[in-house]
């Protein structure tokens, strides 16, 4: 077992896994991973330069010139795409309808499960995605499954996305949650399951804190044994 704690948080699209993965590792001083962001990243490099998802060849190129790092600045996670910010970029509609399908992609899914386990290998961790406690660590101490109500997620969304795209419908917002997924669940490569050993958590009723207060009783007995 590492002497390393992470923490694995999965589940569906807009379920508020970042928002409770930031606000865990601010509480507990853990390193904060958004695994989204990583395949976010790719699938806009993938856009900027058209390569083409049937390519396989081309893909395991381009995949050797993305080069990702975190960097916390204001207790938020700004991620680096080759040396340029992209932590807005990546969180716009043209990136949000690729993202499922760049992340069902073999090579991409190696590729990021590897940058992924380097970075728990070196701290403790917080780390949101879909197969984080499936395939990322399946030994990590404390595995989380979120879920909500699908009116409650594309409101949610929709929300958050309505400040920078004035145009956009809820109606859309929900079609592309429904959309991501049916893609997430029902990929061959690593699809969204929830581990046998993950606490599910609904928060379709529940506020920010008190999502963060159910996993913070649930990671109290592994913080006393690391001390």
């Amino acid at each position: 077992m590492s002497k390393n704690i992470v923490v694995a948080i999965d589940g569906y699209s807009s379920c508020g896994k970042s928002t409770l993965a930031k606000a865990l590792a601010r509480k507990l001083h853990f390193i904060y991973v958004d695994s989204g962001a990583m395949y976010r990243a790719v699938t806009l490099y993938f856009l900027r330069n058209n390569i083409n998802l049937d390519d396989h060849l081309q893909i395991e190129q381009a995949l050797k010139n993305i080069h990702l790092n975190f960097h916390a600045r204001d207790y938020e996670t700004h991620i680096i795409l080759n040396d340029e910010e992209v932590s807005e970029e990546i969180r716009q509609m043209p990136v949000s309808e690729k993202v499922s399908a760049v992340s069902a992609l073999h090579e991409v899914r190696v590729e990021m499960v590897k940058q992924q386990q380097r970075m728990g290998k070196s701290s403790n961790i917080v780390m949101d995605g879909r197969d984080i406690g499936t395939a990322v660590f399946p030994h990590a101490q404390l595995k989380i499954f979120m879920t909500a109500d699908p009116k409650i997620r594309a409101e949610r969304r929709y929300k958050e996305l309505l400040p920078k795209n004035p145009d956009i419908t809820l109606e859309e917002v929900f079609e592309n949650l429904a959309h991501r997924d049916y893609q997430d669940t029902t990929r061959k490569e690593s699809p969204l399951v929830r581990a046998d050993d993950a606490i599910v958590l609904d928060n379709t009723k529940l506020t920010p804190d008190q999502q963060l207060q159910f996993v913070l009783d649930k990671i109290s007995p592994f913080l006393e044994q690391s001390h």
